[in-house]
């Protein structure tokens, strides 16, 4: 396999492979989805109609999902983020867990292996609508315990990357 394809097959639907100009758009769209064709061609080393038809292809696909805004939690009240672990009877995908969409503080949801069914990712305005949010979940028919883990500072959150790390083993720190 060429080093810099590599087959992406959303949904289970057949794809062409990926390569160095869509993960060079792609890296564009999340650092700025507003740029233009000719601005991420530039960055691609494509011309804008090329990097148009690209990303009509990668939309299709299904490789590139949508376009979305980013906000600040602090900005707009619930600077409050915690990582919740949800255990349940008979857990999986279930109709209770889908009602969780439904709560504006849920920003993930994920079924998860290991000690616990389900992991979500919650954001609120502080402890105490933390509390009413797990208050709410508790009414959920199945749900047994739940385990918090409060978020004191951030170092990193960003979407998904489409670059792949070419070098294995990672690159040693140098010693402190």
């Amino acid at each position: 396999m060429n080093k810099d394809k590599e087959d992406v097959q959303p949904n289970g639907k057949p794809a062409r492979p990926l390569d160095a100009f869509d993960r060079k758009i792609l890296r564009a769209l999340t650092t700025d989805a507003r740029l233009t064709y000719a601005e991420i061609g530039q960055v691609a080393g494509l011309s804008a109609p090329a990097v148009h038809e690209r990303v009509k292809r990668l939309r299709a696909s299904g490789v590139l999902k949508g376009t979305t805004t980013c906000l600040d939690g602090e900005a707009i009240g619930k600077p409050f983020l915690a990582f919740v672990q949800v255990d349940a009877e008979g857990w999986g995908k279930s109709e209770r867990m889908m009602r969780l969409q439904k709560f504006p503080e849920v920003e993930e949801i994920h079924s998860v292996a290991g000690d616990t069914c389900v992991m979500m990712k919650v954001r609120c305005a502080n402890a105490q609508a933390m509390e009413a949010f797990l208050a709410q979940l508790y009414m959920l028919p199945g749900v047994r315990s739940t385990r918090s883990y409060v978020v004191l500072s951030t170092y990193l959150e960003r979407p998904i990357q489409a670059e792949v790390t070419q070098e294995w083993p990672p690159i040693p720190m140098p010693p402190e």
